[in-house]
């Protein structure tokens, strides 16, 4: 062995954790072809965001606000709730590893419907925790009476994401109810609710609403895919104050940048916002677009309400995927399950039909 070759490792790591895949991001478009991997918003930022977050840049010698206090008192405002129940961290999924190591010890269980967010098995084994992956059902939903079934003496947290992510079909606000009324009140609920503002299905679950009603409920949101921030990671929860403060305490200090909270609270500016919610829009009526064509293509695609489809492409999946790269068109395949487009530049569109046409 030369001097330059790295030797095996004798250090003793989790071997839990050492066969963990990494999350892993899409791999990149060509230059003349569309990213469909990751749900981000297509438009560039406002400008008005650009240059908040450029003249937040100017001050990167200095830490920022650990508590992202000026956000979190415009959250409050927004929500009619107090400043400490709102905590910020680096993007939803930062906050949903903050509750989970919060809440779960080695031997506990995480119930979540499965597929669903492709983080929350890492997340679960990196707290020491065990999933309890509950099928979705044959509509690709959450099948909540499972779920509330699927509920022991070692469940400490439950997950519902609505709109599901990579399904794209959300939870009724009635299905949560009963649900909620299953749950014992000492288990911790997460509605990661990242595609919220794409709803559009009146009958959904809207967590806003819930606000104190339920004891064991944390609202989680993100400014990644309507406000187009992906790139500066900045999300937020809503709940009682003891659930937010044991997270906080399993926090990275310093996560959310200056440059990330200067981001979030330009976008919330009124006429930014309004800007931005037009955006929204404009997506939403371009996925209820894509959805009826691709159904009257043959394809089973199942109620969409996030920034994506889903395709149930099953054992075809590494096929079809392979055929959209081929056009330029980069998607998220879940092998052996289907594959999630996100709704991206009107061009993509006519991509899109054309190739998965001659794929049904």
């Amino acid at each position: 062995m030369t001097a330059s070759e790295p030797t095996p490792t004798q250090v003793r790591l989790r071997p839990e954790i050492a066969a963990l895949p990494p999350y892993r991001q899409g791999r990149p478009a060509p230059a003349d072809g569309f990213k469909l991997s990751s749900n981000e918003n297509p438009w560039p930022p406002l400008e008005a965001v650009r240059r908040a977050v450029a003249d937040a840049a100017g001050e990167v010698n200095r830490y920022p606000d650990a508590t992202a206090l000026s956000l979190r008192e415009r959250l409050a405002d927004r929500y009619g709730v107090g400043v400490d129940e709102v905590l910020v961290g680096a993007g939803s999924v930062s906050l949903l590893a903050q509750f989970i190591l919060a809440a779960c010890a080695p031997g506990d269980e995480v119930v979540y419907s499965w597929r669903s967010f492709e983080a929350y098995p890492g997340l679960v084994t990196v707290a020491g925790a065990t999933s309890v992956q509950v099928p979705n059902r044959a509509d690709h939903g959450h099948d909540l009476d499972a779920m509330a079934e699927a509920v022991t003496e070692h469940t400490r947290v439950i997950i519902v994401c609505s709109p599901n992510n990579p399904t794209g079909v959300p939870v009724t606000a009635e299905g949560f109810e009963r649900f909620m009324a299953r749950v014992p009140e000492d288990r911790l609920v997460l509605l990661d609710e990242a595609y919220a503002e794409f709803v559009r299905d009146e009958a959904s679950v809207v967590g806003g609403s819930l606000i104190g009603r339920y004891p064991n409920l944390v609202l989680l949101r993100t400014f990644s895919k309507a406000y187009g921030l992906a790139g500066v990671r900045v999300g937020y929860a809503i709940g009682p104050v003891p659930i937010l403060d044991a997270a906080r305490t399993t926090a990275i200090p310093l996560g959310v940048t200056a440059v990330a909270t200067a981001g979030a609270l330009a976008a919330l500016e009124p006429a930014n916002e309004a800007e931005l919610l037009q955006r929204v829009d404009a997506l939403a009526a371009r996925r209820d677009a894509l959805r009826a064509a691709l159904v009257d293509q043959g394809w089973a695609v199942p109620a969409a309400q996030g920034n994506f489809v889903w395709l149930p492409t099953g054992e075809r999946t590494a096929e079809v995927a392979d055929r959209l790269f081929e056009a330029g068109v980069v998607a998220r395949a879940f092998p052996g399950d289907g594959i999630r487009v996100s709704v991206g530049e009107e061009a993509s569109v006519d991509v899109l039909l054309r190739v998965l046409k001659g794929l049904v």
